[in-house]
């Protein structure tokens, strides 16, 4: 096929040797595969700000950290400059999370370079070495999607132990190779540390992959990974080998209204008379 515009330069300096079809296009990429010398890689062609549908929403931003201090300066206001570098952090999110997450174990497409807004990684294929279906596109067993369930489960927890929270998990972002689950569309991936919506993000990603597995393993619908994963996070007790139950035993202790409401009555005396003191004379140097 014609070389696309953006994958020219890769061609031009030998990255690339052949571009044979365009797999996809979505809201935030277009996908191509290309033939690297003897193997057959993706390039996922990242579409501009303005073109894409997904919007850089604060949410998921929120806690990203920038090495160097002027890029943040610049990030944090609405200058062309400042957009452009806001633009390229975000568009750096997912090969660091590729990075970070492969490291860590988790089943994620290998990257291996990332050149003007073009992300060169794996070919995740099936077993005739096309590429994989996304998951919404199979059909499982019972049995089959119990075990793709806990990989997935599991891929979560060592992304939170690698400090990452996907932000977007659904059917639509994994594919089914010849060993499994592989989590794919990673640049809004969150800091789990760092970021206020991390709990709730997990969550619905764990939801998102419950209702779906449910569909043919119905016992799995009853189950509440997230809150699990999240509690032993926050109790600093979460490991990538971590035993889950899918039970999460929620407070059901009832409060205590007029002891509460009794707490904040001598709060607000103390701070009273705090105010009151500030403001004596006698208690002026």
């Amino acid at each position: 096929m014609k070389v696309p515009k953006r994958l020219q330069p890769l061609v031009d300096d030998g990255m690339i040797d052949e571009v044979t079809t365009q797999l996809m296009s979505g809201k935030e990429a277009q996908v191509y595969v290309v033939r690297c010398g003897e193997h057959l890689r993706c390039a996922k062609v990242f579409k501009e700000a303005k073109q894409r549908s997904f919007k850089q929403a604060v949410q998921y931003q929120e806690g990203r950290k920038v090495r160097n201090s002027r890029r943040a300066r610049a990030m944090s206001k609405k200058t062309r400059y400042g957009q452009k570098e806001q633009e390229q952090a975000w568009l750096n999110a997912e090969v660091e999370a590729l990075y970070r997450l492969a490291s860590a174990g988790v089943r994620v497409p290998q990257p291996y370079g990332f050149v003007d807004g073009v992300l060169l990684m794996e070919l995740v294929a099936d077993d005739e070495g096309y590429a994989a279906p996304r998951l919404d596109d199979v059909t499982l067993s019972a049995e089959q999607a119990r075990d793709y369930h806990a990989q997935v489960m599991a891929d979560v927890v060592r992304m939170l132990c690698a400090g990452l929270v996907h932000g977007d998990l659904s059917e639509f972002n994994v594919l089914v190779d010849r060993q499994g689950p592989v989590i794919i569309d990673l640049p809004q991936a969150v800091d789990a540390a760092g970021n206020n919506n991390a709990a709730m993000m997990l969550e619905r990603d764990v939801d998102n992959m419950r209702a779906y597995f449910g569909r043919f393993a119905p016992e799995l619908l009853i189950t509440d990974y997230g809150k699990e994963i999240w509690a032993l996070f926050e109790a600093g007790e979460l490991r990538p080998d971590s035993p889950l139950t899918g039970c999460f035993e929620h407070d059901t202790t009832s409060v205590d209204i007029d002891d509460l409401m009794s707490v904040i009555d001598d709060a607000r005396e103390e701070q009273a008379e705090r105010l009151a003191q500030s403001w004596d004379p006698q208690y002026d140097d």
